[in-house]
């Protein structure tokens, strides 16, 4: 390969890489991050911008595709809490729901005629 067009490759590349960036920007993470403080919305960690890669936009709803520019379906979460949230939504499109139901107590008793058993 030539240096020119290793040169041109790279130019390309590089271009790419700036209008990603103008496009991400624009995208809801750059929204999201200009309107809410840097705290996640669960445990209330912080974020400086050192390790603001680790805190994630939630949707609300669970659609990416809905994103209002007023913020209302976005929520900032830390990457645990982020993961914790979207465990409990599989769980709940898988099981059902999630609120316990009151189970009446065992009152089958196995050892109840043990004494007499050992009589035996």
């Amino acid at each position: 390969m030539s240096s020119v067009s290793g040169q041109s490759k790279l130019d390309k590349v590089l271009a790419d890489a700036r209008e990603y960036k103008a496009k991400r920007e624009g995208g809801y993470r750059e929204q999201a991050l200009k309107l809410y403080p840097w705290v996640c919305g669960r445990c209330t960690r912080e974020f400086t911008p050192k390790n603001l890669s680790e805190l994630t936009v939630h949707h609300r709803d669970h659609n990416h595709d809905n994103n209002p520019s007023d913020g209302s379906n976005w929520e900032l979460l830390c990457l645990y809490c982020h993961d914790n949230e979207h465990s409990r939504f599989e769980e709940l499109i898988r099981y059902g729901s999630t609120t316990e139901t009151k189970q009446a107590a065992a009152t089958y008793n196995p050892f109840a005629d043990l004494k007499s058993m050992l009589k035996k």
